[in-house]
Parts: C-alpha cells; structure tokens; sequence
C-alpha cells in the first residue's frame, strides 16, 4: 500500500472531486507560447487499441514501467467510481481509503487480466475497482448490511409517500407502511443513529455559517467550563459570604470550627469553653439566620451545593 499513496499524489487522486469520462481521456491542448517554437504536446492518455499493445508488452517483458503506463490510462476510472458513491458512503468512511483500494485493485486488475475470456482490459478494470471499492465501502460500515437494505426500504417509502401525498409521513404511517410498529421503528432508527460513527475533528457547520471541528460543537459535562454556570456559582459564593460574614462572631467561629476543622459539637464546646448542648443551640441559631438571609437564592446556591 506504500506505493500508492505516490500514486495518489502523482494523479491528484482523493484530493478534490472533479468530472471524469467513463472511458480513455484525451490529452488537454496546452497554451500557445508565442516566444517558443510550436511544439506538438505530448500525450498522456493512449487509446484502448494501444493500452491493449502496451499490455501485451508488459506480460511479455515484465516492465513494471509499462505497467505505470497502463495505471496512468485507468487511474481516472478509479475516482470516477469512488466520487459515484459519495452519496452511500456512512461518516465513518473516508475517500481516500477507498481510492487506495481501488488503485490497488487497478494494479491487480492489469496483472491478472486475461484477454482470452472475452472482457476488455477497461471492462474488467472497473469490475475488479468496483468490486474494491465495494468491499472497503462495507468493511469502514459499522452497520451490518441487512440495516442498509432496511435504510434504503425506508427512503424508498418515504419517497413514494411524499409523492403520493404532497407530505411526509408521520411515525404510525411510516410503521405501517413498513409493517411493523412504532416500536419497532424507533429502535430501527435509533440502530441507524448509533452507526454513524464519524471523526471529532472532521468540519461541521458553526452557528455563524463557517465551518470548525466537530469537537467545537459538543456540549460539555464539565459546569466549570460553561460560562453560565461559572458567572452564577461565583455570584452564588458572593452572596453566601455576605450573608456569613453579618453572623456572630461566636456563630462564625462555631461555623468553621464544625464545617472547616472538622471537629464535633463536644470538642467544638471544649474549644470555645462553653457546654454542648450550648454549642447545638449557637448552631441552630447560626442555620436559620443563614437560611433567612438566603431565602431569595434559593436557586442561585443550589449551583454550589
């Protein structure tokens, strides 16, 4: 496979699409430089009746730089079959996988060709690179191919209906259509949903119109990286320390020696010198003048709670 990826770059396969001839393509005319002799162009593209002369040669002599010749001839059928199946091609697969395929099958197509069960050179190329192409088509699927068939059913029926109707068709008739129930439909197309695997970095459109990475898109679970929801705790927090600091002192001072150093209402008592049951009732006192003071953020704390 290594030496294709030269052969990609030297034919500006799996670059950009463009239109191409089924068949043999004839040499472009360059410009006419008035400041040099005319010169006849050379050619590029030969026709069939000379890649079949140059094919035989190449079986006879085993050049493998009459074989680069015949790859050159057909390369275009390559892209050709490659950009036809855009349209069917799932997220997850890219073109330039199967444009590797398919040169790889052109190689093997000009190896194996034999003249003598009746198809052209040409003929038996595109079979063999559709075949390729095909094949790596379905092993980059992560659906099965029995879920394709029922896809291609389904758009098949949405299709006839609209037509029919003037309208899309709703989910019963849809299922109905389809002879099975909503049930069995929704988990049909929730199967679909799950096999479009695709790339995090490949481009999708932004709200502005241009185009960033997937990745861009994706909604966060992290609160901290949500501008929203960073604005409200750092105002939750605010509030919360102004309602803290309009304590006691001495609640103050129970507060952090139970929430902060962790100790218990006994050895809070030993520390500040006062009894227990002392301590539970500063406690009690200190909760419900912060729950008062607090009571119109109710929402706003619960982002730091």
């Amino acid at each position: 496979m290594g030496c294709l990826i030269g052969w990609k770059c030297c034919l500006g396969l799996g670059s950009r699409p463009h239109t191409c001839d089924t068949g043999l393509m004839s040499p472009s005319r360059p410009r006419a430089n008035p400041d040099r002799p005319h010169k006849a162009p050379s050619r590029r593209w030969i026709e069939a009746d000379d890649a079949m002369a140059l094919w035989h040669e190449y079986q006879r002599s085993g050049d493998e730089r009459l074989r680069d010749r015949l790859v050159l001839t057909y390369a275009p059928l390559v892209k050709f079959i490659v950009y036809r199946k855009l349209g069917e091609l799932p997220a997850s697969c890219d073109v330039d996988d199967l444009v590797s395929a398919g040169l790889e099958a052109l190689i093997k197509a000009i190896d194996r060709y034999d003249p003598v069960k009746g198809a052209t050179l040409e003929h038996f190329a595109w079979t063999r690179i559709h075949g390729a192409v095909i094949d790596e088509l379905r092993r980059s699927d992560w659906a099965p191919r029995s879920l394709r068939r029922w896809e291609r059913d389904m758009r098949r029926m949405q299709a006839e209906f609209h037509a029919i109707h003037g309208r899309g068709p709703s989910e019963a008739e849809l299922a109905d259509a389809m002879h099975m129930t909503t049930g069995e439909l929704r988990g049909r197309q929730r199967d679909l949903v799950t096999s479009d695997v695709t790339s995090l970095n490949s481009l999708v459109l932004a709200y502005d119109g241009g185009q960033v990475e997937r990745l861009d898109v994706l909604a966060s679970d992290d609160e901290d990286s949500n501008p929203v929801s960073a604005s409200a705790k750092h105002e939750a927090r605010d509030h919360f320390r102004r309602a803290f600091k309009a304590l006691e002192r001495r609640e103050r001072e129970v507060a952090v020696l139970l929430y902060v150093k962790n100790l218990t209402l006994r050895e809070v008592g030993d520390v500040l010198g006062v009894s227990e049951s002392r301590v539970c009732q500063i406690h009690g006192e200190l909760k419900r003048t912060l729950r008062t003071a607090l009571a119109g953020d109710a929402e706003l704390i619960s982002h730091v709670a």
